[in-house]
């Protein structure tokens, strides 16, 4: 095989709770992860001159800086590979919202990799790999509704979420990760979620159930330096959202909505009130 072609789903989290920090100053974490139908889209090509290539329709910065290129020559020098590989991405998911675009295509990477040269890999694995580039990495490998522990690397698969219409509005603002769990530590007091509740919610198939128990812990140092965030979540609730919250560091905010009509009606308000704001309408994946 010399050719391949992926999609590359972006996440968001339906609970995310800080419950320690490592020695190294890694964040431990439990979260509730979701992928959702907005995608990335990747071709890769085996190449032989050991170059690694990326030609995107995104200003992602210096090529060796991405997490596609890293995930590649992570592999490459783990497997004494002199080969090479071009990569052609479609960027669809937004840059820095809080959705793990980077994490999803660096998981497409590796899996690409282990395909394309035939290295077969186990999962577990390509997640040790994964591990090593990013905290999101292994859940995006992946993918579907699961609980994210430790720093991201300790994965169990739940059922499959409560079907919602999913709206993803993003603000032309970004959130360093790093800047967010930073102004987290310098708060005394925080308001944990209850992720207990959410599996429970998620197990019983109860959308509204699952809803009332959502919380993001780095929602209100976001919302700080960005109080758009907190406009654009009551304005998803007022317009018929079960339920609405900030997608990891954010600035991503997202609704669910049992109801098509509503979503889409809340679809156009938001893409006529926000022209600068990136709108998507998807569902759970």
């Amino acid at each position: 095989m010399a050719e391949l072609t992926a999609k590359a789903y972006a996440k968001i989290n339906l609970g995310l709770d800080i419950v320690g920090c490592r020695a190294d100053g890694y964040h431990l974490v439990r979260m509730i992860m979701q992928t959702v139908g907005v995608a990335d889209e990747l071709e890769f090509t085996r190449t032989q001159d050991g170059q690694i290539t990326i030609e995107t329709n995104a200003d992602l910065g210096k090529a060796s800086d991405n997490l596609i290129y890293k995930a590649i020559d992570l592999i490459r020098k783990g497997k004494g590979i002199t080969g090479g590989m071009r990569v052609r991405l479609m960027k669809n998911i937004p840059v820095a919202a809080g959705l793990a675009g980077g994490s999803s295509d660096c998981a497409a990477a590796l899996k690409a990799m282990n395909e394309l040269y035939g290295l077969g890999l186990s999962a577990e694995e390509l997640a040790a790999y994964g591990v090593r580039l990013g905290a999101d990495v292994p859940y995006c490998l992946m993918g579907g509704t699961a609980i994210s522990e430790g720093i991201g690397e300790k994965l169990t698969p739940l059922p499959c979420a409560p079907f919602a219409h999913v709206l993803l509005v993003k603000p032309p603002v970004g959130i360093s990760t790093k800047e967010a769990y930073a102004a987290y530590d310098r708060e005394v007091r925080h308001e944990h979620p209850d992720i207990d509740g959410l599996i429970r919610a998620i197990g019983e198939q109860d959308l509204h159930g699952m809803c009332a128990c959502m919380g993001n812990v780095l929602e209100p140092v976001s919302i700080a330096m960005h109080p758009a965030i907190k406009a654009i979540k009551e304005k998803m609730l007022m317009l018929g959202a079960a339920g609405s919250m900030m997608s990891g560091s954010g600035p991503t905010v997202f609704g669910l909505f049992d109801n098509e009509d509503a979503a889409k009606k809340a679809y156009d308000e938001f893409r006529a009130a926000l022209s600068d704001a990136e709108v998507f309408m998807t569902a759970f994946t």
